[in-house]
C-alpha cells in the first residue's frame, strides 16, 4: 500500500528540438539516478518509490530488460506509488528533477547533455546489455552528478555501469542481496566491489536525500577557493600517506577535492576541518578514501578508432624492426583491472599471426592499486564485456566459465602484472611502447613533467608513446615526434644528454668504466672476500662435476666440468637433466632419481658406463635430496665422479685357457645381446611415448571441439537466461494488473450488490456469462445456470416479450427501455443495453433492472392529486400560470376556453388579448416585477367577443434572491359580479 502524500507541482517532459543544443544549467545542479534491475525489479520499484518523498529533487532513469515485443506497464503499475510524475522516454527527451524516466522496449537509451536519447539496440537479443549501456553513457556525461543502483536481477548486468560511475565520482548503491528477490546482480556487483553502500531497499532513499543536501554539485570556479583549502589537502595527503605510503600530493587539487566532497557527503560532514577530524579518529575511512582516489576506469578496446589505428599501422611497424627470436617489450603504467593490457596483447598477437614471425610479447603491467592488480592477474571478467569485445575475439581469446569470461593462458603469460608506484618506484627500461592512458589527466603539471621524463627514459630510441584522447606532451612535445596526433601516438626522440630535459626524475644509463693498468690494486682485500675466491678455486679444480634439478627435472644450476656426461638435446632447447644425459646414463639417471624421490635420501649407483670423446668411461651416480639445506625441499644435487680402471701388472702373464676365452665371450656376447635388448626397448618406449604425445593432442583437439560446444551452449544459455529475465518481468507487470484488475473485479461486484440494481450479462448468443445477486429474485437463477440459454429460465416477471425484444436490441444495436412488474407487485425499470468492448465490438447484451415501485407508486399519487387539483380548477374557473421576466408564457394549468391556443408557453399575452387589454395587463405585471410586491385585482378582459371580469393576482418569483418572473392566478367573476349587481338593484 502506497502512503498518502501531499500534492507537489509535477514536472513535465521536455523534448528537446533536434535544431537546438541544450546544456544543463549548472546553477540548477541535480542528481541524476540511474536504476538497473530485471527479475523481481517491480516489487523493488514499488518499494523504492514509496519511500521516497514527493518532490525529491532529483531524477530517475529505470532501466529493465524488457520484451522487446510487449508494451511496458511500468508507468501505470508505479503511478499510484510516487506523486513524481512517471513517462515513457521519447527520443531527445531532457531530464528534470523530480520526474521517473522508464526506457521502452527493443531500444538502447543513453544521455548527452542532460537529454536521453534512444537507439535502436546494436546486439541481438540475449547478448544486449542496457543497463550497463545507459549507466556507462550516465558516467559520462554527468560525473559526479550520476548515482547509479543495481536492484533484484539475475546475471552479471550492472557491474560495468557501477564501475563507471564510481571512476567518475559518482555515487554507487547496490541493494543488499538477502533482500532481493534475484541476486545475481547484486552479488556481481558486490563481488567486483564497484559498490559504495550495500542497502535494503527501504535504506536507499533515505541514503539518497542525506547525499542529495550534503553533495556539492556546483563546479569550482574560483581559484581562491582551492587555494583556501591547499593547507587542508596536504593534512589529508599526510594521513593517507602514513596509512597507505601513497602521496596523493601529485594528483590535481580539483581531482582531489571532489572524491573528498563525495566522502564528505557519504558521512553527512560539511567542513574539511571536521572530516580531518573524523579521518584522524577512523582508519576505516583512511582506507575508503584510499580506494576512492584510485580510479579505475578502463574497459576492453576503450576508443576503437586509436586501437585500430595501432592495429593497423603502429604495430606493423614495430614488428618489421624486429628479426625472430626477438622480444617485444610494452609498458602499460596505470593498468587498473588489466583489460587495457589484454587488449593490447591481443592486438599483438593478431598482427604477428598475420605477419607470421616468431617474435614474443612481454608486457609489464603496473598499477598502485594491489585489488586491481589482483583481478588483473586472475584475467576473469563478467560477461558484460561482450558489448566492447567482438565475438570472434571472445572465441579465439577467452574460455567461457559459468557466466564470466577467463583469458586464454597463451595471453596471459604475455603480462606480468606489477604493483608499481610509477612517482616513486624505478621504471621499467628498454621498452618498445609505453601506453598510458587517462593516467595524466588526474596529475598535476609537475607530476606530469616527472611522468614524461620516466618515459623518455625508458623507451628505446623511436620508442612509440600511447597517450588518452585528452592527454597531451605539453612542455615535452620536442622530446618526442608526432606520429598520430588525432590518436595521441608519438615517437621517442633520441636526443642528445644537453638535450635532455631537466624536468622531474632523470633516468639515465650508468657511465663505462675505463680500465686502464694505471688502476692501482687496492692494498688490503678484506679475509671474507679472499675465502670466497679460494673456495671457487677449490670447486673448480678439485670438487667433482654435478649439478642442482628442480622437482620437473630441469637444471637450475652446474658446477664443474658436467659437459663429460651432459649434453644439450638436439632440436628445442631443454634443461630437462635425463635429455641432457649422454649415451649409457639415460636410463641409470633416470631410476637414481626416482629412487631418490621415493626414499628421501642419498642413492648411488657406480659402474655406470658413459660414452665420451668416443670412449666409455665408468663413473659413479650419486643423488642427493636437498631437504637438510635452506632450499626447497623437492630440489635434487646430482654428483658425477670418474672411476680409475685399476691394472694390475704381473712380472708373468699367465696364458688363458681356452675354456675361459670361450666363457667371457659367451658373456660378451650375451651383454651385447642384453644391450641392444635394452636399446631395442628404449625405442619402443620413445615410440610409445610419440604415439601417447600424438594422442594427447588428438585429446586437446577433441577438447578444444568440446570448449566451442560448450561456449556455444554458454551463448544459448545467455540467450534463454535473457529471454526468461524478459519473461520473469513481463509476468511481473502483468500480476500487478491482474491484481488490479481483480481489486476493480471485487469494488464492482460489491458496487452492484450495494445498490442492489439487478444485472444479467448475456453474450451474442443470448447465454447467461455473469449475473448479480439481486438478479435472481427477477429470473430464477443459481451460480450453475451460467453458459444457459435465456429463454431456458423461468422469471417472476408480467412479461412475455423479453427474448424477442433482447434479439431486437441485439439486432439494431439500440437500448430498450421499459417498466416491468413482478408476481409479487414490484415494479421495475428493465433496460436493455448492447455490450460493447474496450475496441468497440458488440459481444452480446446487459439487461439491468431497477426496483421502482417507490417511484411508480408516487407517480401514481401525484397523477392522482394532479386530477384532483385540475377538476378543482375547472369548477371554480380558475387559471394558473407563470411568466418570466419578459412576460413570456412558461406554464399554464387550465387554460382559458376561449382561447385557440392549446400550447401557449413561449407566447406574450398580445397573442390572446387585445392591445388594450395586453397595456392594462402588462401594466400591473411590470409593476410587481419592479417593486416585488403582489398586487390583486380585478380587471375586465374581452374574451370571445364578450367582456369578462377576472380576478387577478400576480405575485413575484425568486431565483438566488432575484426576481426572474412572475406567477399569476386568474379567476372569472363575470357570473358573480353580475348575481352581486342584481342583488344591489333589488335593495
Amino acid at each position: 500500500m502506497a502512503k498518502r502524500k501531499s500534492t507537489s507541482p509535477k514536472a513535465t517532459t521536455k523534448i528537446v528540438a533536434s535544431n537546438k543544443k541544450t546544456i544543463q544549467n549548472k546553477e540548477d545542479t541535480f542528481l541524476i539516478v540511474g536504476i538497473g534491475a530485471s527479475a523481481g525489479g517491480l516489487e523493488a520499484f514499488k518499494t523504492f518509490f514509496s519511500e521516497l518523498p514527493d518532490a525529491p529533487g532529483m531524477a530517475f532513469v529505470i532501466v529493465q530488460h524488457l520484451d522487446p515485443t510487449h508494451k511496458s506497464l511500468m508507468v501505470d503499475l508505479l503511478k499510484k506509488y510516487t506523486k513524481m510524475e512517471i513517462s515513457e522516454v521519447e527520443d531527445r527527451t531532457e531530464v528534470v528533477k523530480d520526474h521517473v524516466y522508464i526506457i521502452p522496449p527493443n531500444k538502447d537509451m543513453a544521455i548527452f547533455n542532460g537529454i536521453l536519447h534512444l537507439m535502436e539496440p546494436s546486439l541481438p537479443r540475449g547478448f544486449r546489455k542496457p543497463i550497463d549501456f545507459f549507466q556507462r553513457s550516465l558516467a559520462n556525461d554527468q560525473g559526479v552528478r550520476a548515482v547509479g543502483i543495481i536492484l533484484s536481477g539475475t546475471g552479471t548486468e550492472g557491474t560495468m555501469g557501477l564501475k563507471d560511475i564510481k571512476g567518475h565520482g559518482g555515487l554507487t548503491i547496490v541493494q543488499d542481496p538477502k533482500t532481493a528477490q534475484y541476486d545475481g546482480m547484486p552479488r556481481n556487483a558486490i563481488t567486483a566491489g564497484v559498490q559504495d553502500f550495500i542497502l535494503p531497499i527501504k535504506e536507499i532513499p533515505k541514503l539518497l536525500i542525506k547525499y542529495s543536501k550534503n553533495r556539492n554539485l556546483k563546479p569550482i570556479e574560483k581559484p581562491l577557493e582551492v587555494v583556501k583549502t591547499k593547507d587542508l589537502l596536504e593534512k589529508i595527503f599526510i594521513l593517507l600517506r602514513n596509512e597507505t605510503g601513497c602521496n596523493f600530493g601529485d594528483y590535481k587539487d580539483s581531482t582531489v577535492i571532489r572524491r573528498v566532497e563525495k566522502r564528505m557527503a557519504i558521512n553527512q560532514i560539511t567542513k574539511f576541518e571536521d572530516y580531518i577530524k573524523y579521518l584522524q579518529k577512523n582508519t576505516e575511512e583512511v582506507q575508503k578514501l584510499f580506494n576512492e582516489l584510485l580510479i579505475g576506469v578502463t574497459r576492453f578496446f576503450r576508443d576503437k578508432e586509436p586501437f585500430e589505428n595501432l592495429k593497423k599501422d603502429i604495430i606493423p611497424k614495430i614488428i618489421e624492426k624486429k628479426s625472430n627470436g626477438d622480444t617485444i617489450r610494452i609498458w602499460i603504467p596505470g593498468c587498473s583491472t588489466g583489460e587495457e593490457a589484454y587488449s593490447i596483447a591481443i592486438i599483438f598477437n593478431e598482427v604477428i599471426s598475420q605477419q607470421k614471425k616468431d617474435i614474443k610479447v612481454q608486457i609489464f603491467a603496473s598499477d598502485i592499486d594491489e585489488k586491481a592488480i589482483s583481478i588483473a592477474r586472475l584475467g576473469v571478467y563478467s560477461d558484460t564485456i561482450v558489448t566492447d569485445v567482438a565475438k570472434d575475439r571472445l572465441h579465439s581469446y577467452f574460455y567461457v566459465e559459468g557466466q564470466n569470461y577467463r583469458i586464454k593462458k597463451e595471453i596471459r603469460d604475455q603480462i606480468v602484472f606489477a604493483e608499481h608506484n610509477l612517482m616513486k618506484d624505478p621504471p621499467f627500461s628498454k621498452l618498445d611502447m609505453i601506453s598510458c592512458r587517462n593516467l595524466l589527466i588526474y596529475l598535476n603539471i609537475e607530476a606530469q613533467k616527472k611522468v614524461f621524463s620516466i618515459f623518455h627514459y625508458a623507451l628505446r630510441d623511436d620508442g612509440v608513446l600511447f597517450l588518452g584522447n585528452s592527454e597531451s606532451l605539453g612542455d615535452y612535445a620536442d622530446a618526442f615526434e608526432v606520429i598520430d596526433r588525432k590518436n595521441k601516438f608519438f615517437k621517442r626522440k633520441n636526443l642528445k644528454p644537453d638535450q635532455m630535459p631537466q624536468l622531474g626524475y632523470k633516468f639515465q644509463d650508468p657511465k663505462p668504466t675505463i680500465k686502464t693498468s694505471a688502476v692501482p690494486m687496492l692494498k688490503k682485500v678484506q679475509q671474507d672476500n679472499l675465502a670466497m675466491i679460494t673456495q671457487r678455486l677449490l670447486l673448480a679444480n678439485y670438487a667433482p662435476a654435478c649439478t642442482i634439478i628442480d622437482n620437473k627435472g630441469d637444471a637450475i644450476y652446474f658446477s664443474g666440468n658436467t659437459g663429460k656426461y651432459l649434453q644439450p638435446s638436439p632440436g628445442e632447447a631443454s634443461l630437462n637433466i635425463v635429455d641432457m644425459a649422454r649415451e649409457g646414463l639415460k636410463a641409470e639417471l633416470r631410476a637414481t632419481i626416482s629412487k631418490a624421490r621415493k626414499s628421501k635420501k642419498l642413492e648411488e649407483t657406480t659402474n655406470i658406463k658413459v660414452k665420451t670423446n668416443g670412449d666409455f668411461q665408468s663413473i659413479k651416480l650419486s643423488v642427493r635430496p636437498l631437504n637438510q639445506s635452506a632450499m626447497d625441499i623437492d630440489h635434487l644435487m646430482i654428483v658425477f665422479e670418474d672411476i680409475d680402471t685399476i691394472i694390475e701388472k704381473h712380472t708373468k702373464v699367465k696364458k688363458e685357457e681356452p675354456e675361459s676365452v670361450s666363457e667371457v665371450n659367451a658373456l660378451r656376447q650375451e651383454l651385447d645381446t642384453t644391450k641392444e635388448y635394452l636399446r631395442s626397448t628404449i625405442d619402443q618406449l620413445e615410440v610409445s611415448n610419440e604415439e601417447l604425445k600424438s594422442s594427447n593432442e588428438e585429446l586437446q583437439s577433441s577438447n578444444e571441439e568440446l570448449q566451442s560446444t560448450n561456449e556455444e551452449l554458454e551463448t544459448s544459455k545467455e540467450e534463454l537466461q535473457s529471454v526468461n529475465e524478459e519473461i520473469v518481468t513481463v509476468n511481473t507487470e502483468l500480476q500487478g494488473k491482474i491484481d488490479e484488475l481483480a481489486l476493480a473485479y471485487d469494488d464492482m461486484n460489491n458496487l452492484l450488490a450495494s445498490t442492489e440494481i439487478g444485472t444479467i450479462f448475456l453474450d451474442d448468443k443470448l447465454k447467461i456469462k455473469r449475473f448479480t445477486p439481486s438478479m435472481s429474485k427477477i429470473i430464477n437463477l443459481i451460480q450453475n445456470d451460467i453458459g444457459r440459454p435465456l429463454e431456458h429460465l423461468s422469471s417472476n416477471i408480467n412479461y412475455d416479450t423479453l427474448v424477442a425484444d433482447v434479439k431486437n436490441v441485439l439486432a439494431k444495436l439500440t437500448s430498450f427501455t421499459t417498466s416491468v412488474k413482478s408476481h409479487d407487485g414490484i415494479w421495475y425499470q428493465m433496460q436493455i443495453m448492447p455490450y460493447r468492448t474496450a475496441q468497440n465490438v458488440i459481444e452480446g447484451v446487459v439487461i439491468t433492472f431497477v426496483d421502482i415501485t417507490v417511484e411508480k407508486t408516487l407517480a401514481e399519487e401525484l397523477n392522482k392529486i394532479k386530477e384532483n387539483y385540475e377538476h378543482l380548477l375547472e369548477s371554480t374557473k380558475t387559471i394558473v400560470y407563470t411568466q418570466d421576466k419578459n412576460l413570456i408564457y412558461t406554464g399554464i394549468a387550465n387554460m382559458y376556453p376561449e382561447i385557440k391556443y392549446r400550447n401557449i408557453e413561449g407566447k406574450a399575452d398580445k397573442d390572446f388579448f387585445t392591445e388594450k387589454d395586453t397595456k392594462k395587463l402588462e401594466k400591473i405585471k411590470k409593476k410587481v416585477l419592479k417593486t416585488g410586491e403582489s398586487i390583486r385585482q380585478t380587471v375586465s378582459i374581452e374574451m370571445g367577443g364578450q367582456i369578462k371580469r377576472y380576478d387577478l393576482t400576480v405575485r413575484p418569483l425568486y431565483e438566488n434572491k432575484i426576481i426572474n418572473g412572475i406567477a399569476c392566478t386568474s379567476t372569472d367573476v363575470t357570473e358573480l359580479r353580475e348575481v352581486q349587481t342584481e342583488q344591489f338593484i333589488k335593495e
